[in-house]
């Protein structure tokens, strides 16, 4: 049997799957414990021992985290979950559960389920995204998760929004946008020096998009403050001056209201700008989308259309789809991570 947990900010999930076809025979939901480590040890403990003696069989735990385990210290780092950072969780739930226990970011969850038995069964390399609250993403080969030598691969939502390439000749004077002093005299670009190049003139979209929003990793302009569910909500709040929560923007856009739809199809163009770069560097066998944002249907025919003009290829066949498994992907990966 395989066990899988998905440790979440707000709720911890539990799921056995049999071992010889992967089917479901037992889940269990609970909230998680928040700024708790010691309780959360115990309530993944009680999780089990509970599955294990409703079922009558012990088996492997998978534990799927929103953050890694560091190579260098074996403690958990980069968790929004903050109470989890700098404890070395696997090694205390070894000694809670007496077995081995592996443990991985719940994007690679994401992809290992889904290349285990769901979008991308069958595929040599699967590329596979988070695109709720926040933006991840996870790497298998060969159904594998590749974490890389520092812990960090497919950490793809920090990575900085690719420069559009909708310029026209409807020119706008640069403004300033952002709160942010940029030197002419020691920018290596002075086309985006903002208030001291008056001179130069470029697109709206590229003005609204430099140096770009700040995200909490300290960075600007990150994949993630543009093409989360959050990042959406921004937008539209910053160019229009309203708040809407994300299902309201998509569910305005798809009745065609003009500044929905706009601000759905800025969205769009930038999803597809992120994943040109993965696409030029990886050339997954496809690419599955998961979390909130991945229900907007319009996304896998709309992004094919945009990607092939920043994707350094005469043509491109890479399959984008939505993942298989939905808001259970991530428990099952977890559970998956023992496939040997």
């Amino acid at each position: 049997m395989r066990i899988g947990i998905d440790l979440g900010g707000t709720k911890t999930e539990i799921i056995c799957l049999n071992d010889k076809n992967g089917k479901e025979i037992y889940r269990q939901r609970v909230p998680s414990p928040k700024n708790d480590y010691k309780a959360t040890l115990k309530n993944i403990g009680e999780l089990v021992a509970r599955a294990e003696e409703t079922l009558g069989i012990k088996g492997t735990v998978g534990v799927g985290i929103p953050g890694t385990v560091s190579k260098v210290t074996g403690l958990v780092k980069n968790a929004n979950s903050v109470w989890l950072n700098g404890h070395p969780l696997d090694k205390d739930l070894e000694k809670i559960l007496e077995r081995p226990v592996r443990v991985q970011n719940d994007a690679n969850c994401l992809a290992v389920s889904e290349a285990s038995d769901g979008a991308g069964a069958g595929k040599d390399v699967v590329f596979a995204v988070i695109i709720g609250t926040g933006c991840g993403a996870g790497i298998t080969i060969h159904g594998k998760p590749i974490s890389g030598l520092n812990g960090i691969g497919g950490e793809w939502g920090h990575n900085p929004l690719p420069h559009s390439k909708l310029f026209t000749d409807n020119k706008t004077k640069i403004c300033d946008v952002w709160d942010v002093h940029i030197d002419p005299e020691t920018t290596v670009n002075p086309t985006y020096a903002l208030k001291e190049r008056p001179d130069y003139f470029v697109d709206d979209l590229a003005v609204n998009e430099f140096p770009g929003p700040q995200c909490y990793c300290g960075k600007r302009g990150c994949l993630e403050t543009w093409i989360s569910g959050t990042g959406l909500k921004s937008d539209y709040a910053r160019v229009t001056g309203e708040s809407l929560s994300t299902h309201d923007i998509v569910a305005n856009a798809k009745q065609g209201e003009a500044k929905a739809l706009d601000a759905l199809n800025r969205y769009t163009d930038r999803l597809a700008r992120g994943l040109a770069g993965v696409i030029d560097i990886l050339d997954p066998d496809v690419v599955v989308l998961g979390g909130g944002m991945s229900n907007v249907t319009s996304l896998y025919t709309d992004v094919p259309k945009i990607w092939d003009q920043y994707i350094f290829s005469d043509t491109v066949e890479t399959p984008i789809v939505k993942s298989a498994h939905g808001d259970s992907s991530g428990v099952r990966g977890a559970a998956w991570l023992w496939n040997d």
